[in-house]
């Protein structure tokens, strides 16, 4: 009897208080990951386009400098894996990898992660719920990740157009490198392509790239609905808007959007585990 409750248990605590976070913790925070500060705060000399974030990141002074350097110590991430990425495609990466160490304003999207088993927990069902694949990739260099930020369209279309014509050889960037080298290396079974080969939408781009850490949006920047990775300081971080609408549906009782089909998506599975 024990064993049939199991399922049922789980279905009620994620469709009311289990979450990777309280829920009193998911407004300006920073995840709990490799190069992360514990808490946001000013950081008045951040880095070229890491500068939005400099009233209050989660990244440091140093962080933000690395990331803007080709051969950058923080994941020993090469760009320039099949060949001298423009730099119109690298300045979205920069622009990306900035909001991704120095934002703290995705907390509702913040999820745990569990070593090598890649998204577990909440994160396992969230992906089942939304049709993402649970990632099978070594994370155990951090705790927390974020899965499903809905990303403004544009940014989507613009960091896709500016993509296109670089090479890459590989779809998803999270996983299945030759690390023997210390760096980032394609298998030798890949092939150098143009993004646009093996990315033909701006939507496989930013949603497939890092395992599903974006939902491309349908609503525009200044929508307040969405999250900007490029954004101008001197009008506010409109991030700080978006983060606050989608923690206040999770403190009103709603999931947050990756969360939202969760439990009628997971009605087939549990009745299966059940009957079983």
């Amino acid at each position: 009897m024990a064993y049939k409750q199991t399922p049922v248990l789980l279905l009620v605590c994620i469709a009311t208080t289990c979450s990777a976070r309280d829920r009193a913790d998911l407004l300006n925070t920073c995840m709990d990951a490799k190069h992360h500060k514990t808490r946001p705060g000013p950081e008045d000399k951040l880095h070229d386009q890491c500068r939005p974030w400099k009233e209050n990141a989660c990244c440091s002074v140093n962080t933000s400098q690395e990331i803007h350097k080709d051969n950058s110590r923080l994941y020993n991430f090469n760009w320039d894996h099949c060949g001298k990425m423009t730099p119109a495609c690298k300045r979205h990466f920069i622009q990306d990898t900035c909001l991704y160490e120095c934002s703290p304003n995705l907390g509702p999207w913040i999820q745990q992660v569990m070593g090598q088993e890649g998204a577990l927990g909440l994160s396992f069902f969230t992906a089942i719920a939304a049709n993402i694949p649970s990632t099978q990739v070594d994370q155990s260099w951090r705790k927390e990740r974020f899965l499903g930020v809905p990303l403004c369209r544009e940014d989507c279309q613009e960091w896709w157009e500016a993509c296109r014509t670089s090479f890459t050889c590989k779809m998803d960037w999270h996983k299945g490198w030759d690390w023997t080298s210390g760096i980032n290396k394609c298998p030798a079974s890949a092939a150098c392509l143009t993004f646009q080969q093996y990315f033909p939408t701006p939507a496989s781009l930013c949603e497939g790239l890092w395992s599903h850490s974006y939902k491309v949006s349908n609503y525009s920047r200044g929508s307040r609905r969405c999250i900007q990775m490029w954004f101008d300081p001197a009008q506010g971080n409109p991030n700080e808007e978006v983060a606050a609408f989608y923690a206040s549906l999770v403190s009103a009782g709603a999931a947050p959007q990756s969360v939202v089909p969760l439990v009628p998506s997971l009605a087939p599975v549990l009745s299966f585990w059940l009957l079983g």
